[in-house]
């Protein structure tokens, strides 16, 4: 299908003043420009001045925990773990992560989100929903070990982990990617960590990982093997793949130097950081190092949201606050955070950005908006003025899946109904 977007604007990074022409033909941009090309498209949106951006990519989340929204809010991490979370999940299965993973991304879509890189269980059950949505998702079967002497080639987790990949990696054309997962350091043993970074690197997959999210989990780790969290994964050959590493709060600067040279993708999650009281990751000192930052929402549980533009706006304030630096953050940095860095960080290297020959990951965003108006910069608009009610559109590889308020792959109606009848009997 072609799309044609015509009066849009682009934010100033792009270098075009005034409204420009957009040509999506298939799942790629093939044209941008001020002439009307020579061309009759499938549909033409009229722009009307509003905002084309790239679409959102989500770094960081659980989910299928939208099941979980407000249920056990107002405790630190290792409580709300111990005591809501942990004893939730017991009660999960295909169905119920199924549905919980539909509710998340219809969220997401409506946001203007198009991928995401969770890490959970029932993979089958989420790639399912993320093939019928029609957007993207890198997926990863989070891994807990704490026997030793265990033989982790034998470990049924391991194995659906390989299953997962076995089944999944490359489907719908590329929009699913397979990752490895290691839920934390501090709920795994060395030699699990050690055969997962293997696998990784055999599979040709990328790894995603907690790292430092509190100050009592990088404490008990020194304290345990006289080494960082970093460190730890470091020695292990983990962050010899590519590897997203959410949260990173209390890193140091040695931490911070080796995520630079290994190329490691701090996934940063202010509001879930925020909510759960475990603190502010060093944006500023990581920014400085070179090291990717990417946006995550963390899941629903300990946020409440699956909006990467809210993740956008806090962390474009909250280190400016942190830092007493008004120059901490800047409108142009928090957008490529929320885009290119997050399709960075998923391998997904043709996406992120509008230029020629890119993946069609966009959405519309509404400048006649009573909260835009006026709009002296566009960067400055979506870092702190949009809304996420100014979504008009969101694309996937040139797909339409949302537009002016109706999705085009989901039937929300049904959704609806169907999350009434899960939640309702879920502790039964």
């Amino acid at each position: 299908m072609s799309i044609l977007f015509k009066n849009v604007n682009l934010t100033e990074s792009y270098g075009y003043v005034g409204t420009v022409n957009v040509l999506v033909e298939d799942k790629k941009i093939t044209y941008i420009g001020k002439e009307m090309p020579e061309f009759t498209a499938d549909k033409v949106v009229e722009g009307n001045g509003n905002l084309l951006l790239p679409a959102f990519y989500n770094a960081h989340c659980h989910s299928a925990m939208t099941l979980f929204r407000g249920f056990g809010d107002d405790l630190p991490l290792q409580r709300w773990l111990n005591e809501k979370v942990f004893p939730a999940e017991e009660r999960l299965n295909d169905e119920r992560v199924e549905l919980g993973t539909r509710l998340a991304i219809a969220e997401m879509i409506r946001n203007g989100v198009v991928s995401f890189s969770d890490m959970y269980f029932f993979l089958n059950a989420s790639a399912k929903a993320v093939l019928e949505s029609g957007m993207k998702a890198n997926l990863s079967r989070s891994i807990v070990s704490f026997d030793k002497g265990a033989d982790f080639t034998k470990d049924s987790r391991v194995r659906e982990a390989m299953d997962n990949f076995k089944t999944w990696h490359g489907a719908g054309d590329g929009r699913i990617k397979i990752d490895m997962s290691i839920h934390a350091e501090y709920t795994n043993v060395e030699g699990c960590c050690r055969y997962l970074g293997q696998l990784a690197r055999e599979c040709g997959v990328g790894m995603q990982i907690h790292l430092s999210e509190t100050l009592s989990e990088h404490e008990e780790c020194i304290a345990r093997y006289g080494k960082t969290p970093t460190r730890f994964f470091l020695d292990a050959g983990v962050l010899d793949v590519p590897t997203t590493a959410a949260h990173c709060v209390y890193v140091d600067d040695d931490d911070i130097a080796i995520m630079a040279e290994k190329g490691v993708t701090a996934a940063h999650n202010p509001v879930s950081n925020l909510k759960l009281g475990s603190g502010v990751m060093k944006y500023k000192k990581m920014k400085e190092a070179g090291v990717n930052i990417a946006l995550g929402t963390d899941g629903v549980a300990s946020n409440n949201r699956l909006s990467v533009l809210r993740e956008l706006q806090y962390a474009a304030l909250i280190h400016k606050g942190v830092n007493c630096d008004a120059a901490a953050t800047c409108a142009a940095d928090m957008i490529r955070a929320a885009t290119r860095n997050g399709a960075i960080s998923q391998g997904r290297f043709d996406s992120g950005e509008i230029a020629v020959g890119m993946r069609a990951d966009l959405i519309l965003l509404d400048m006649g908006s009573i909260n835009n108006i006026p709009s002296y910069n566009f960067e400055s608009t979506v870092a702190y003025s949009a809304s996420e009610s100014d979504v008009l559109m969101t694309l996937c590889d040139g797909r339409i899946l949302y537009e002016n308020g109706t999705y085009t792959s989901l039937d929300e109606e049904l959704l609806r109904h169907d999350a009434k009848r899960v939640i309702s009997h879920y502790f039964d």
